[in-house]
């Protein structure tokens, strides 16, 4: 006679052999158009930003067992997520005691997490689910181990262009149209924004998914390559994940930039979205330390630094407000990391195996 644990046991096993669609990257980098790109293809379901890797998830759970208690407190964090957004205070008001016995179960966390995704994707009836969490490009490793039928969509953007975007980020609340995260989110992207750090970050998400350039599994693209010619790359992103392209995927919402107000009813790609840092928004400063720190990882993937003379005061403004923003970050920012040490280790390349 079979148990509800083995029926778990087996359900988990049929959706390990599934596909599953993962978009990764620096943040700011086009990993959420990417999403929704695939979203409106008939099969394919696309999450928020669900930061189950780091934030509910670490190392040391690889091998951890849940209570079916402890599973349904994590099957609720999951669903608050997905349906307020992993930055709302709102707490999940729906009851979840009519889902059956197969989605939650004495079991890993990683199992919960498939289980989630699969029961959420079904729901909507569609059949892949896709998750678009940025920071998972520092878990490559693990969803190729944890999820092995899962495709890999690795997303990078200009240095430059990203430095810009998150130096504007927080402004979104109050100036472009997305007036949906709290006044404490638009504090931490504040908080967040140094261009000292927001290099290395995306000079460490870049050598984090480096080492993946000759996996199957994953696709390397190019945010400008995605602009320029979207049809071409959505074709061949497509064929890489095993689904049928259709023009009308390419018909998304122009909203979520930090460089143009929300226009929800206008959809489609907007190509104006690239070289932003070009025409103002950085100083010379800015400009030379993203490109003194990146400046290897520019070039290998296609962009060209520019000379610039920067300005001797900027340096020293930047030098001398460095610490005093890395520990308001730090500070803002670890309630949001289940392991700093880990985290701190995995941004800085040290072996975590």
């Amino acid at each position: 006679m079979k148990t509800i644990e083995n029926e778990s046991a087996a359900r988990v096993k049929h959706l390990n052999d599934l596909p599953m669609i993962f978009i990764v990257g620096n943040s700011r980098s086009g990993t959420t158009m990417m999403g929704r790109i695939l979203g409106n293809n008939p099969n394919v379901f696309t999450f928020h930003e669900l930061h189950f890797f780091e934030q509910l998830w670490s190392k040391s759970d690889s091998d951890r067992i849940l209570s079916k208690q402890k599973a349904k407190k994590l099957f609720l964090q999951l669903m608050k997520r997905q349906n307020n957004g992993y930055i709302s205070n709102t707490l999940y008001s729906g009851n979840i005691n009519n889902i059956a016995n197969k989605y939650i179960n004495n079991c890993l966390l990683t199992e919960i997490y498939t289980n989630f995704l699969f029961y959420i994707t079904e729901e909507n009836g569609k059949s892949i689910p896709c998750e678009q969490t940025p920071r998972y490009v520092f878990f490559i490793r693990e969803i190729l181990k944890f999820f092995p039928e899962a495709k890999i969509i690795n997303m990078i953007r200009d240095p430059r262009d990203v430095l810009l975007s998150q130096k504007r980020k927080w402004k979104r609340k109050f100036f472009l149209g997305a007036k949906g995260f709290p006044l404490y989110e638009a504090i931490r992207m504040w908080a967040n924004y140094h261009p000292v750090f927001i290099s290395k970050l995306w000079k460490a998400s870049l050598t984090a998914a480096d080492k993946y350039s000759t996996s199957e599994r994953v696709f390397f693209l190019r945010f400008e390559d995605l602009i320029e010619c979207p049809e071409k790359y959505i074709q061949d992103i497509c064929n890489f994940i095993g689904i049928l392209y259709s023009s009308d995927m390419l018909k998304v919402p122009q909203v979520g930039s930090s460089n143009f107000i929300n226009q929800p009813d206008k959809k489609g790609i907007n190509k104006d979205v690239t070289g932003k840092w070009q025409t103002g928004g950085l100083n010379s400063a800015e400009i030379y330390l993203c490109q003194k720190i990146t400046g290897a990882s520019m070039a290998k993937h296609g962009y060209g630094a520019i000379p610039v003379k920067p300005s001797l005061f900027l340096l020293f403004y930047y030098k001398l407000t460095l610490p005093i923003k890395l520990a308001l970050a730090f500070m803002l920012n670890l309630k949001r990391i289940k392991n700093i040490k880990e985290a701190i280790k995995r941004r800085l390349d040290i072996d975590n195996s």
